[in-house]
């Protein structure tokens, strides 16, 4: 069951590897198409903390917020098509390493999926004003998940690995408004895992599902984001070079670290790039209101 699951992480991959490089060469006159050792060392990092369960969207918002990196109006789509493949890999590397039930991994990564192809569809035409004042609650809500995490606030959860009846069709329900939210910039990671012990699930076994999940729906939401010509490429390429090496790293040699003093810092810089980013929705200027039917 588990190769049929990976046979289908690569049938969807394989089309957002081919749309995303297809994008790139079309669009290699207008914008520089290469990328910088800065953007690859920040999706390095990003992706490395990921790995280890800290989350990479909120940090990159951050990175990009503070040095100006990418316009406010495409951080979603940059988000989600630059993590694409270091998701992919940290799902590959927790699905085979973690136990869970197999028929509810599935439904659940179903349900994320259908959840970012509605999210990215709406995400991609908001004007910038309105994706400023989505990312900045975003990240205040980011920011509070890690501070409960930080302060063992939250359920416990239990030791079962699988879902059913009532619990199952409420984690299909939630999980479908994260893998929708997600396109927004609003990371699965930290609210799949209060929803999983809240059901009853071991914490451990939220790893694989949530990896899947996002490993899942992002390439199916990021395909929307590059129709929709809504992503920075260079940024996009520059967070895909630097992330797999950082998960591989992670995953694979790091494991495990104290990361608690990361985590505080990474509250502090989250805040600070929330407040700028509500700052900067102020002061949007708004749209002109419609002008009056005339009179009959």
């Amino acid at each position: 069951m588990l190769a049929l699951l990976f046979l289908a992480l690569g049938c969807l991959v394989a089309p957002y590897i081919f749309i995303l490089g297809r994008d790139i060469l079309r669009h290699r006159a207008v914008e520089r198409p290469g990328t910088t050792p800065g953007l690859a060392l920040l999706g390095f990092i990003t992706n490395f903390l990921d790995t280890l369960g800290i989350g990479s969207f909120a940090p990159t918002t951050s990175a990009f917020k503070f040095w100006r990196l990418v316009d406010d109006r495409i951080i979603p789509g940059t988000l989600n098509v630059g993590h694409t493949l270091p998701t992919v890999a940290e799902a590959l590397i927790f699905i085979a390493v973690v136990k869970v039930d197999v028929r509810t991994l599935v439904l659940l990564i179903a349900a994320a999926i259908a959840g970012a192809w509605l999210g990215a569809g709406v995400v991609a035409r908001w004007p910038r004003r309105l994706v400023q004042l989505g990312m900045g609650g975003a990240l205040l809500a980011a920011a509070a998940l890690m501070l409960a995490s930080l302060l063992h606030i939250g359920p416990p959860g239990g030791d079962a690995l699988a879902l059913t009846g009532t619990r199952l069709g409420l984690g299909i329900a939630g999980n479908f408004l994260l893998g929708a939210l997600m396109t927004l910039g609003i990371g699965l990671y930290a609210p799949c895992l209060i929803m999983i012990s809240m059901l009853g699930m071991s914490p451990l076994a939220a790893f694989p599902i949530m990896m899947g999940s996002c490993a899942f729906l992002m390439p199916v939401g990021s395909i929307r984001f590059i129709r929709e010509n809504s992503y920075s490429r260079r940024a996009a390429l520059g967070l895909a070079i630097g992330g797999v090496p950082g998960v591989l790293i992670a995953g694979l040699i790091v494991k495990s670290l104290s990361l608690d003093l990361v985590r505080w810092l990474v509250v502090v810089v989250v805040v600070y790039a929330a407040i700028a980013m509500l700052r900067s929705a102020m002061r949007e200027e708004s749209p002109e209101p419609a002008p009056a039917p005339a009179a009959d």
